[in-house]
């Protein structure tokens, strides 16, 4: 399983593009704000002679949506999201200029993803893991085999997802990083939405919002 990590926009989002040696792919987030930034994922797509199988959402802010057309009419896929992840597709006109975003009128994801569920692409799979929270529809995505997982912005090193923002809850967000994201192994690599990687034993014992370390207990 190759992960293929493109930091993209000015508020720096992690786009990934995540595939196996089948060539078969998929993408996570979209943060391509520009003609530039589109060309730099469909020239490493070309390079690699990836087919991608789907876009998909870890969660729908505005950062992480920018380059949904860009990619839905570049490659004639679908897109994939938690059901309410929707309203926010629906509000980024409203957000996009004030945030220096182009104004364009999203394509609405066509799949909604649910916990459990599993994503399929080459001889690949990851498992969807509801991580609500950060926003309304935040979702991670684990591949237990490679021992990894995708959780947009529910976690950072040293960090987590803000709670200020419309849908955030602080308590919620806590709630799942423990119960859904720290009962994983420690060896396990956390892929955010922001910032570098890091890994589950890590934040368990250090994170200074959500740990498990005995002495902050």
């Amino acid at each position: 399983m190759t992960i293929k990590t493109f930091t993209l926009n000015h508020y720096q989002l992690n786009t990934y593009i995540i595939y196996d040696d089948t060539k078969e792919g998929i993408i996570i987030d979209a943060g391509n704000s520009n003609e530039e930034e589109d060309n730099i994922l469909f020239d490493f797509i070309s390079k690699n002679n990836l087919t991608i199988r789907g876009l998909y959402y870890t969660h729908a802010h505005v950062d992480h949506i920018v380059g949904n057309n860009s990619i839905l009419r570049k490659y004639n896929i679908k897109s994939y999201a938690h059901k309410n992840s929707i309203e926010f597709f629906k509000q980024y006109n409203g957000y996009a200029a004030s945030l220096g975003f182009k104004n364009e009128e999203p394509i609405l994801p066509t799949v909604f993803l649910k916990e459990g569920d599993i994503i399929k692409f080459g001889e690949s799979q990851l498992k969807v893991i509801e991580t609500h929270g950060h926003a309304n529809g935040s979702l991670s995505f684990y591949s237990e085999e490679f021992q990894f997982v995708i959780v947009g912005d529910v976690l950072f090193r040293g960090s987590i997802g803000r709670t200020d923002l419309p849908t955030g809850d602080f308590d919620l967000l806590s709630k799942n990083i423990i119960k859904k994201l720290y009962s994983l192994p420690n060896a396990v690599k956390v892929y955010s939405g922001h910032g570098p990687s890091t890994t589950i034993g890590f934040e368990k014992m250090n994170n200074p919002f959500v740990n498990m370390n005995p002495d902050s207990l």
